[in-house]
C-alpha cells in the first residue's frame, strides 16, 4: 500500500504488539516502536471492561509519551471479556488451553482501548472499541494443534486471528483491525483530527 500523505507529526507506537505494527504499516503509516512495558492487572478493576482497557492504553501513552520530546504516540489495550471477566494473554501453553477451551463454541466481547498522546503539547485523544467474536467449538485435538503453532503466545485471549479467513474466528459485530489490536477507521479518523487541530 502507498504511504499516507505525511503528518504533520511523527508517530511512535507503544506497543511490541506485530499485530499493531503490521496494521500500521499496512495503513501506510512511517512510525517508531517504543514499547510501554508497564504491567498489566489481570483484573477489571471497576468491573467495567471499557474502564479496564482505556486505563490502560491511557498508562502505556504515558509510559512513553514523557520520554519523547515531540510527536504523537499511539497507544492501545486490547483483552476479551466473557462473564465479566478479563479474558488476557495467556501465561504458558497450559494456560492458553484453559483460555481456547473457556472461549470455545462461544461469542464474547474483544475490547480496545486507544490513547493517542501529543506532545510537546500533552493533549490526549482517547476512546474504546467493541467488537463481538464468534469462536467455532474446538475438539481437544484442534486445540493441541493450535497450540502447536504458538499463535496464541502475547495474545489476548490467546488467539491471533488469520487473515483473510480464520479458521476458528468469526467476527459478527464490530471492526476486525480491532481484534487484531487496533482499530484503523476510528485511528484514521483520529489522526486527521489532531493534524488539524494541533
Amino acid at each position: 500500500m502507498a504511504a499516507k500523505p505525511p503528518l504533520p507529526f511523527r508517530l511512535t507506537l507503544a506497543s511490541g504488539s506485530w499485530g499493531r505494527r503490521w496494521l500500521l504499516e499496512q495503513a501506510g503509516y512511517p512510525f517508531e516502536v517504543k514499547p510501554s512495558n508497564i504491567d498489566e492487572p489481570t483484573e477489571a478493576r471497576l468491573g467495567d471492561c471499557r474502564h479496564y482497557v482505556g486505563e490502560l492504553a491511557w498508562l502505556k501513552a504515558e509510559a512513553v509519551a514523557l520520554t519523547e520530546p515531540d510527536g504523537v504516540v499511539i497507544a492501545a489495550d486490547t483483552v476479551g471479556w466473557l462473564g465479566g471477566k478479563v479474558v488476557g494473554k495467556p501465561d504458558d501453553a497450559e494456560h492458553a488451553r484453559r483460555i481456547i477451551r473457556l472461549l470455545s463454541g462461544t461469542v464474547h466481547e474483544l475490547w480496545t482501548g486507544v490513547c493517542l498522546w501529543h506532545r510537546p503539547s500533552d493533549f490526549q485523544l482517547c476512546w474504546q472499541e467493541r467488537s463481538l467474536v464468534r469462536m467455532k467449538p474446538l475438539s481437544d485435538a484442534e486445540i493441541d494443534a493450535y497450540l502447536l503453532t504458538r499463535k496464541w503466545e502475547g495474545c489476548s485471549g490467546a488467539y491471533a486471528i488469520e487473515f483473510p479467513h480464520d479458521p476458528y474466528i468469526t467476527v459478527d459485530e464490530g471492526s476486525v483491525s480491532n481484534v487484531v489490536g487496533l482499530p484503523m477507521e476510528s485511528l484514521e479518523k483520529a489522526l486527521g483530527w489532531l493534524a488539524k487541530t494541533v
